[in-house]
Order: structure tokens, then C-alpha cells, then sequence
């Protein structure tokens, strides 16, 4: 049975993973090479939290398995997942696939963390955050870069953002996962 594929963007908020997730999915796609790209910080917009879910884990299994079912019947096998803390969520991920169980299929993960200097984050948050929410994220990206440095599994890619093309970015992450 031929196990599914998962690239794991994670990092702080302002780090760059959705920019390069979309330039990995752009690369990908010019090579000629299926798969799928979910943005994970869209699976799990809603208010209030649904009763028991308060950190919202739950709604976002339910509809990453939803997406990827739909995906795995197309035929997929490969995903790539931008989320801040996907690397220390793969067993959610990894039910998400359907790939725990007898008889599943098996799921390859490779756990990328971006990362960037404070300054960095302040600057691209700044450009980003135009509403009311700008020193929310900027606190919470600060106390997530130290939870996920603290909390990356081992074998995590850790690649610096700062000051680097996304395109060299995207190449560094590919290389990672060897796709």
C-alpha cells in the first residue's frame, strides 16, 4: 500500500508559511507533481468554539478529513498543511488522512519549521495586520516561536525565513521533504 505524503509547514505567525506553502504548491505544480494544498488556519474560523472543541482541534480534524477525502478519492497522495502548530499536531493529522487504524493507509510526515527574528515577524505583521488585531499577533506569534522551538519533534527542518527569497525558500522546503 503506497502511504500518503504530508508536508508540514509550521512557525510563528509572520514567519512566511502561507506565502510559502502557495510558492511550494506553484513549484510543484510546474514539476508536473500531484498533490494538494490546504492553508490549515482556515479550518477552524468559528465563534464561539463549538461546545467541548475550545481550542478548536476537533472542528479542524472534521474538516481537514473532509477536504482530504475528497482529495484521496480524486486519487492525491500528496498534501501540503501551512498551519502555525502542524507540526505538533500530526496524530490530528494523521486521523485526518485516515491513516491510523488496521488496514489504513500510512502517512509519511515531513515537519518544517519556519522561523525569523522578532524584528522580521514585527515588520511583516505590521504590512499584514491592518485592523484591530495587530499586537494580538504579534504577542501570540512571540509565545508560539518559543512553544514550537521548545515543542518541535526531532527531525524537524527548521529553515530561517529572514531576508530570503520565497522561491529559495519554497526549493529548501521541497528538499526537505524530498519531493
Amino acid at each position: 500500500m503506497t502511504a500518503y505524503e504530508v508536508l508540514l509547514l509550521g512557525g510563528a505567525s509572520g514567519v512566511g508559511k502561507s506565502t510559502v506553502g502557495f510558492e511550494v504548491s506553484a513549484q510543484l505544480r510546474r514539476r508536473g507533481t500531484a498533490h494538494c494544498h490546504v492553508e490549515g488556519d482556515f479550518l477552524d474560523q468559528i465563534h464561539p468554539a463549538p461546545a467541548g472543541d475550545p481550542d478548536r482541534a476537533a472542528i479542524t480534524e472534521r474538516n481537514l478529513a473532509s477536504i482530504w477525502a475528497n482529495y484521496a478519492a480524486l486519487g492525491q497522495r500528496r498534501l501540503v498543511y501551512t498551519n502555525t502548530v502542524s507540526i505538533l499536531d500530526r496524530s490530528l493529522i494523521y486521523r485526518a488522512m485516515g491513516g491510523t487504524g488496521r488496514g489504513a493507509v500510512p502517512v509519511r510526515a515531513t515537519c518544517v519549521l519556519l522561523t525569523a527574528r522578532e524584528t522580521t515577524v514585527r515588520e511583516r505583521l505590521a504590512r499584514r495586520e491592518i485592523g484591530s488585531e495587530l499586537v494580538v499577533h504579534i504577542e501570540r506569534s512571540l509565545r508560539m516561536a518559543v512553544v514550537l522551538e521548545r515543542e518541535a519533534p526531532p527531525g524537524t527542518v527548521r529553515i530561517a525565513t529572514d531576508g530570503r527569497p520565497v522561491a529559495w525558500l519554497a526549493e529548501r522546503v521541497l528538499e526537505a521533504a524530498r519531493w
